[in-house]
C-alpha cells in the first residue's frame, strides 16, 4: 500500500513545527523567548464572544447555506464597499473555515494540471503547497531587499511562460511587512490586464497598517482588474480570531460559484457559531481594532530600532503585519562554537540551543538569507528576546 504522490510532495509546515518546539520548551520550564506567532496576542473582542454565545444559546447550530448566511455575506459585501471602494453581491461571497481555506478554494477553482501561479518571493510558505495540491506548479519570482522586497512587472514578466494562468500579491507582506503602493500595485494590474492572468489577492493583514501607511485592494482600480481578482480576507488576523477559523473570498460570479461547489462537496458550510461572530465582528465597534493596530505599531517601533543597531544583520522597517525580516548573511563564514553558519536556518538554531530565543528561518518562504520575527508578543518578551539576540551577536562577532 502507498501513499498518493501528491500527498507525499506536500510539505509539514515549518512555522508550525518551529512553534510546537517553542511551546514544549515553555512546558518544560524553559525562560524561552518565541517570535513565532502568527496570530496577534489579543484576546477576541468580547462583543464577538458574546455574539457567539448568543448563537449558541439560541440554537443557531445548525448548517447554513454552504457559502455562508445570507447576513454576513452582506455584511462582507458592505465592508469591502466601506473599506475598501469594492462592490460585491453576496452571491459573490464564499465563506470558509479560514482564508487558508479560500486561498485553497481560489486555487482549485482556477488551475487545472500544470498550470503555473507566480509567487514572489519572500512569500507566505503555504502559497506554493495550496498551488500543488490544486494541481498548479507554483514558480516563485524573486525580489530582495534593494528592491524593497517588491516585484515589478518586469520580474514577472521574466517568470511568465504561455502556462501561466495568476500570480499572487500579498500585501501587507507575510514575512516582510511591506505594503505596495497604489502606484505600484497599478502597474501590477496593468501587467495582469495586459497578459490576461487571474491575481489572487492575499489581503489577511490589511487592519494592521502603520505610519500613514495605505492599503489599497488590487481589485480597485477598474473592471478589467476586477474581473480577474480573487480577494481573500478574514477575521483571523484584524480581529484576533485565530482560533474561530472564519476567512472569505471575494470574486467575479462565475468564479464564486465554482469555489462553493468545491467547498459544498469538501466541508460544507463554516462554523455557524463562528458566523454569527463574524457578523458582530463587521457590523460592531471597531475600536478594538484600532486599539490593537496602535500596539503593534509601538511595537514595531521598538523592535526595528533595537534591530537597526545590532551590528551585521540587515533589517528594514516593516508598514504592516507584525513582523520583522532580518537578513543575517553577513555572518555566513563564521563559527561559533566550531559549527560554521552557512544559512540563516543555522543561525536560528544556535539562538534556540544557546540563547533560548525561537524565530522562524525563512528557506520555506523563499529567502533563506533570512529570519522571521514576530512582534505579536508582550513588550517584556520583545525587549528580553532582543536583549539575546544582541547578546549572540556581540559574543560571537
Amino acid at each position: 500500500m502507498k501513499l498518493s504522490t501528491k500527498a507525499l510532495q506536500v510539505k509539514a509546515s515549518s512555522t508550525l513545527s518551529i512553534t510546537a518546539t517553542a511551546k514544549k520548551m515553555k512546558a518544560d520550564g524553559i525562560d524561552v523567548v518565541a517570535f513565532t506567532a502568527g496570530e496577534p496576542d489579543f484576546d477576541t473582542p468580547a462583543h464577538i464572544k458574546e455574539a457567539a454565545i448568543e448563537a449558541i444559546n439560541s440554537g443557531f447550530t445548525r448548517y447554513t447555506d454552504s457559502s455562508g448566511t445570507l447576513e454576513l455575506r452582506q455584511a462582507i459585501c458592505d465592508k469591502l464597499k466601506n473599506d475598501n471602494g469594492l462592490h460585491y453581491e453576496p452571491s459573490q461571497i464564499v465563506v470558509s473555515n479560514g482564508a487558508k481555506h479560500s486561498l485553497t478554494n481560489a486555487f482549485i477553482a482556477i488551475l487545472d494540471p500544470e498550470d503555473e501561479v507566480l509567487i514572489p518571493a519572500p512569500y507566505w510558505l503555504s502559497y506554493p503547497e495550496m498551488v500543488h495540491i490544486a494541481g498548479g506548479v507554483a514558480v516563485g519570482v524573486p525580489s530582495g531587499a534593494e528592491k524593497g522586497y517588491k516585484v515589478t512587472p518586469e520580474d514577472l514578466e521574466k517568470y511568465l511562460t504561455n502556462k501561466t494562468k495568476a500570480f499572487i500579491i500579498n500585501s501587507p507582506n507575510n514575512p516582510t511587512g511591506v505594503v505596495y503602493s497604489r502606484e505600484e500595485l497599478q502597474a501590477l494590474a496593468d501587467f495582469a490586464v495586459k497578459h490576461d492572468l487571474y491575481v489572487i489577492s492575499d489581503e489577511i493583514y490589511e487592519k494592521l497598517v502603520y505610519s500613514s501607511v495605505e492599503h489599497v485592494s488590487i481589485a480597485s482600480f477598474n473592471e478589467e482588474i476586477y474581473k480577474r481578482t480573487i480577494v481573500i480576507n478574514g477575521f483571523s488576523k484584524g480581529y484576533a480570531m485565530t482560533g474561530w477559523r472564519l476567512g472569505y473570498a471575494a470574486a467575479p460570479k462565475e468564479i464564486a460559484a465554482a469555489m462553493g461547489n468545491v467547498q459544498s462537496h469538501m466541508t460544507s458550510n463554516a462554523c455557524s457559531i463562528t458566523q454569527k461572530a463574524g457578523y458582530a465582528a463587521l457590523t460592531g465597534c471597531q475600536q478594538s481594532v484600532e486599539d490593537m493596530r496602535v500596539d503593534f505599531e509601538k511595537r514595531r517601533d521598538y523592535i526595528f530600532e533595537r534591530a537597526s543597531k545590532i551590528p551585521h544583520i540587515k533589517v528594514m522597517k516593516p508598514e504592516g503585519a507584525f513582523y520583522l525580516f532580518i537578513d543575517l548573511s553577513a555572518l555566513y563564514g563564521k563559527a561559533v562554537n566550531g559549527v560554521e553558519i552557512k544559512s540563516a536556518a543555522d543561525a536560528a538554531s544556535i539562538l534556540v540551543k544557546d540563547y533560548n530565543v525561537v524565530v522562524i528561518p525563512c528557506a520555506d518562504f523563499g529567502s533563506p538569507d533570512n529570519i522571521r520575527l514576530s512582534y505579536a508578543i508582550s513588550h517584556e518578551n520583545i525587549k528580553k528576546g532582543m536583549d539575546r539576540i544582541e547578546k549572540f551577536i556581540n559574543d560571537n562577532f
